[in-house]
C-alpha cells in the first residue's frame, strides 16, 4: 500500500459559504466549488437547472429556486479572500462558463493561484495565459479515461481528477508519469480511503469533512516524527 501523504479536497464544498468556511478552517488542500454560467450569471451549485424556476440533483431531489441559495462565484471568492485553495469544476453545456471565469478571476482575484477542473477540457484553454492557474483534467468513465491517457502520453498535465472506480495500481502509476497530481473520487468512506490507497493516486476528493481532517492531521504528525 502507498502510504505516502495525501492531498485533501472537500467535494463541493465551495458550493455553500458556511460549508467553505468550514473547510478552509479545516485545513484542506483545496476546496472544490461547482461553476454553472446561468442567464449570465455564474451560479456555483452542483444541481442542474430544470427550467426557470427549479433545480433537480440526479433526479431524486426537485428543488424551486426560490428555496435555495444559491451563491455566485464573485461570493466564493470574496469569502476566500485571496486563499489560493480553491478549486473551480468548470461545467457545462455552454463553453462560455470558462471564459467568463477567466475573466472574473483576473478581475476579482488577480495573480492568486488556485485550480480549475472540467470534463471538458477544451474550457481549459480559457486560461493558458494565467499560469497561476493549475488546470486539471476530469474523467468520469472509461472512454474519457482511455482518451486521458492517450493525451498524458504525448503531454504532461498539472493535474487529474478520475473517478474512484476506474482505477487501478497500474492505471495510476501510468499517469503518475505525467503529472504530479492524481485525484480520485468520490472518497467518502474508510473502504473507499483504503482503496484510493493501494491505488497509489496523491489526493483524494471527498464529502467527508472529519475524514479530510483526520488525513490532514496525521500528514502533520509524520512530518513532526521524521
Amino acid at each position: 500500500m502507498d502510504d505516502r501523504p495525501l492531498l485533501a479536497v472537500a467535494h463541493r464544498a465551495g458550493n455553500n459559504l458556511a460549508d467553505l468556511r468550514a473547510a478552509l478552517a479545516a485545513g484542506v488542500d483545496l476546496v472544490e466549488a461547482d461553476v454553472h454560467l446561468y442567464r449570465g450569471a455564474l451560479e456555483v451549485r452542483h444541481r442542474k437547472a430544470l427550467g426557470p424556476n427549479y433545480y433537480w440533483e440526479q433526479w431524486t431531489e426537485v428543488n424551486r429556486r426560490d428555496s435555495l441559495v444559491v451563491p455566485q462565484l464573485h461570493e466564493v471568492l470574496a469569502v476566500a479572500a485571496g486563499d489560493p485553495r480553491l478549486m473551480l469544476d468548470l461545467k457545462g453545456p455552454s463553453l462560455a462558463v470558462a471564459s467568463r471565469v477567466a475573466a472574473e478571476l483576473r478581475a476579482r482575484a488577480p495573480g492568486v493561484p488556485m485550480s480549475v477542473c472540467t470534463k471538458q477540457w477544451r474550457m481549459l484553454d480559457a486560461f493558458l495565459e494565467s499560469p497561476e492557474i493549475g488546470r486539471v483534467l476530469s474523467a468520469s468513465d472509461p472512454l474519457q479515461l482511455s482518451r486521458l491517457r492517450g493525451r498524458l502520453r504525448r503531454e504532461r498535465a498539472y493535474g487529474v481528477s478520475i473517478r474512484l472506480s476506474l482505477l487501478t495500481p497500474g492505471v495510476v502509476a501510468e499517469l503518475r508519469r505525467s503529472t504530479d497530481r492524481v485525484l480520485a473520487w468520490p472518497v467518502d468512506t474508510e473502504e473507499a480511503l483504503a482503496r484510493a490507497r493501494r491505488a497509489g493516486v496523491t489526493g483524494v476528493i471527498s464529502k467527508n469533512l472529519p475524514m479530510l481532517k483526520r488525513i490532514v492531521a496525521g500528514r502533520a504528525g509524520a512530518a513532526l516524527v521524521s
